[in-house]
């Protein structure tokens, strides 16, 4: 059977004081609508089918976090990499609906690092960095405010059971490029390795995409995947990018919800086909 553990959101994340001056991406305090957080990224934030449940990305989980009518639309796509996406024309098809006052989150590495793939790959201080501003340039050109969101790390660990790192430079590049470019930053990469040393190799699997053969009928031979999640670890890692969204002062907390609340799995919802 697929495992399933609840985790709260750690207390930096849900407690933090907010600093005394707003930050320039703050939150108005009266906004003339809710905001809309478009998502631009891969696999690990895409919305699967029914027919792939209980595999889901983050992004396919974050309106459970969201209230006051914020509300979220998913472009993530599976295999993205910053390059590949807008080479699709997914990014001019974001630019097209995000209107003032919407955000959009841009969560890329897991697949520009593939240096065999000329379609995907880019290099994290240059070309890398390069295709994320164009990300950038393109919110602000609309009145949106742009996100960066550093990879969520694999399940990987050291024979200790210590969670390690996998992006390479990745992660370290878009950070440099938030502060560079005075974007606010959710560093994805760090949050999760948190929250995955806390579980160990063997509390992560709840998270993952694991099954035992015979555990789910859309897995009928089971299933072990380091990359992507359940429903459970889905939600988890929404719960980790709404927080931090709250804490750095992207939303609102009127707009932000249910962050210490047990969610069931069973809130995830699938499509009858990828909306991507």
């Amino acid at each position: 059977m697929l495992r399933r553990s609840f985790i709260t959101v750690s207390a930096t994340a849900l407690a933090a004081p907010l600093l005394a001056g707003a930050p320039a991406w703050a939150a108005p305090s009266r906004p003339d609508r809710a905001p809309r957080l478009f998502v631009a990224g891969d696999s690990t934030a895409s919305t699967y089918a029914a027919h792939e449940a209980p595999r889901a990305g983050w992004g396919q989980a974050l309106g459970l976090f969201l209230g006051g009518g914020a509300t979220v639309d998913n472009r993530a796509l599976s295999g993205a990499s910053s390059k590949s996406f807008a080479d699709l024309g997914l990014l001019d098809g974001v630019l097209a609906d995000i209107r003032p006052g919407d955000h959009l989150l841009v969560s890329f590495g897991h697949n520009d690092s593939k240096s065999d793939d000329p379609a995907r790959y880019t290099e994290p201080w240059s070309t890398y960095q390069e295709q994320l501003t164009a990300y950038l340039d393109g919110a602000r050109e609309r009145g949106a405010r742009p996100v960066l969101v550093t990879s969520v790390e694999r399940r990987r660990f050291t024979a200790d059971g210590t969670p390690r790192e996998s992006h390479g430079d990745y992660p370290a590049a878009m950070r440099a490029l938030a502060e560079r470019e005075g974007v606010p930053l959710v560093d994805l990469t760090a949050l999760s390795l948190e929250l995955w040393g806390g579980l160990g190799p063997e509390g992560t699997k709840g998270h993952f995409l694991w099954s035992e053969p015979g555990g789910h009928p859309n897995y009928p031979d089971g299933v072990r995947d380091n990359t992507h999640f359940q429903a459970h670890g889905a939600i988890e890692v929404a719960r980790l990018v709404a927080a931090e969204l709250k804490r750095l002062r992207v939303l609102a907390p009127r707009h932000v919800r249910r962050l210490g609340d047990a969610v069931p799995d069973s809130e995830v919802t699938w499509p009858d086909q990828r909306p991507v």
